[in-house]
């Protein structure tokens, strides 16, 4: 499945999950259809699942907001991998991503 507008595309091939372009979106309620997609891909039991931000321009208050929920329904599922993958292209990244560290410590952080 495929979530997208002229500013940003994310979509999910297998267990592994594609943020691309700019987030900006109006509101946690904007940004429901995206956790309902994510969360879906949670609870299929998959043993690993990635989150590839390396395309992720920019991601205003409320989208981080969503990765700190998603990073904690993540831990909820106590087996689950989750590795999240993004670059230090975009300063945004290395400033926010590891933070998601502290609400799930066994998070895999991969910054290149």
């Amino acid at each position: 499945m495929e979530i997208s507008d002229e500013n940003f595309r994310v979509w999910a091939e297998k267990n592994e999950v594609y943020f691309d372009g700019v987030f900006r979106l109006a509101g946690p309620d904007a940004y429901a259809p995206i956790y309902s997609l994510i969360t879906g891909l949670l609870h299929e039991g998959h043993k690993q699942v990635t989150f590839d931000l390396t395309g992720l321009e920019f991601l205003n208050s409320s989208g981080i907001n969503l990765l700190a929920k998603l990073t904690i329904e993540a831990r909820k599922m106590g087996d689950l991998l989750l590795i999240v993958k993004g670059t230090n292209q975009h300063p945004w990244q290395a400033k926010s991503l590891p933070n998601l560290k502290k609400l799930h410590p066994l998070l895999d952080l991969r910054l290149a």
